[in-house]
């Protein structure tokens, strides 16, 4: 069991695959990007991320970006668009897409998606984050 409730969180909390390149290098590029300093960070690998999916019903076969607020939980390009709000200009208007219907943005997320190892590569275990975010980061 992880020392976290998932209940005791009022920030947003973003989900990614920790082995992913693309994945750390995506949240490397919100926490340089983001308004303010107002996400959390967790790896799917995580214990915290486990008992999260657990309790709240999300499929355990999710690999790919959550964003988790208010007991809520949105995936792929969902939670690619939520997290985009919490990024400055122009990063954030990456969200003028978000009237495209979920199917085709999903779509485009899964293709990214599914060759993300074969171009970005992988690593072994879930890398470290730096002194000055490692607050930001849930169970590590």
């Amino acid at each position: 069991m992880s020392d976290h409730s998932t209940h005791s969180f009022d920030k947003p909390i973003v989900f990614y695959d920790g082995v992913c390149n693309l994945c750390n290098g995506a949240v490397q590029f919100i926490l340089k990007h983001e308004k303010s300093p107002h996400l959390l960070f967790a790896s799917l690998q995580s214990d915290f991320a486990r008992e999260l999916i657990n309790q709240n019903k999300i499929p355990s076969s999710v690999d790919s970006i959550v964003f988790y607020h208010n007991n809520k939980a949105d995936v792929k390009s969902k939670a690619a668009f939520r997290i985009a709000q919490h990024l400055k200009a122009p990063w954030s208007l990456v969200n003028i897409f978000s009237f495209l219907p979920q199917s085709i943005t999903n779509a485009g997320y899964d293709l990214v998606a599914k060759y993300r190892y074969q171009f970005f590569g992988k690593k072994e275990t879930c890398p470290m984050p730096s002194k000055e975010s490692r607050d930001r980061f849930i169970d590590i």
